[in-house]
């Protein structure tokens, strides 16, 4: 009697991807309870969520900053709503770019189809990414017109020219030959940068 050797089969499940929440409110007085219950429902426990007490137009965010450091290839970053992440459509656009091209998803609580680590989801993020991109084209073209349009009239773009005379470039003249004064303090009183001054120097 032949006796067959049964080899039983090991299925190896795919390891959870990590997730991890970014909150963000405009000033100290506003309150993240709000978004922290949100997020923490989809599963991302409390000391996984980064927050910030910042204006979305402030570049430095320290919240952000530690978040995106701590992100790998496979976590998924979730957010309550789109504009919590980015200070504009497309300072929005290159982070979640820079995430996919990391090989880190990223999802929108309110925003549902807004998902990139499914099919649909990633669709929908191409469409808001090519509308970016329109939007952009739309704006260099209405400048390029608007500059032609100026130079038709005799006028050109850029900072006007300022004049020798000119009563600020004159006592930034006195200040600077007084050789007691050091150009911070000039640059300070005045409200210009060392670049300005000396170029008020040389006219």
């Amino acid at each position: 009697m032949n006796s067959q050797l049964i080899v039983p089969v090991v299925e190896h499940s795919q390891p959870k991807p990590r997730l991890f929440g970014y909150a963000r409110v405009s000033t100290d007085d506003q309150d993240l309870s709000l978004q922290i219950d949100a997020l923490t429902k989809q599963g991302i426990p409390t000391k996984a969520i980064f927050m910030d007490k910042v204006s979305g137009a402030k570049t430095d965010r320290p919240g952000l900053n530690e978040c995106l450091e701590t992100l790998q290839p496979g976590d998924i970053l979730v957010v309550w709503r789109l504009d919590r992440l980015g200070r504009s459509m497309r300072h929005l656009i290159t982070l979640v770019e820079d995430l996919r091209n990391k090989g880190i998803g990223f999802r929108s609580v309110s925003e549902g189809a807004i998902d990139t680590t499914c099919a649909s989801g990633e669709l929908i993020f191409n469409i808001f990414s090519a509308l970016a991109q329109f939007e952009r084209r739309l704006i260099q073209e209405r400048t390029k017109a608007g500059l032609a349009a100026a130079r038709a009239r005799g006028r050109m773009g850029g900072r006007p020219k300022t004049s020798p005379n000119d009563a600020k470039v004159r006592l930034a003249k006195t200040l600077l030959a007084d050789k007691s004064l050091e150009v911070d303090d000039i640059c300070e009183t005045l409200k210009i940068s060392r670049s300005t001054l000396y170029r008020y120097a040389n006219l």
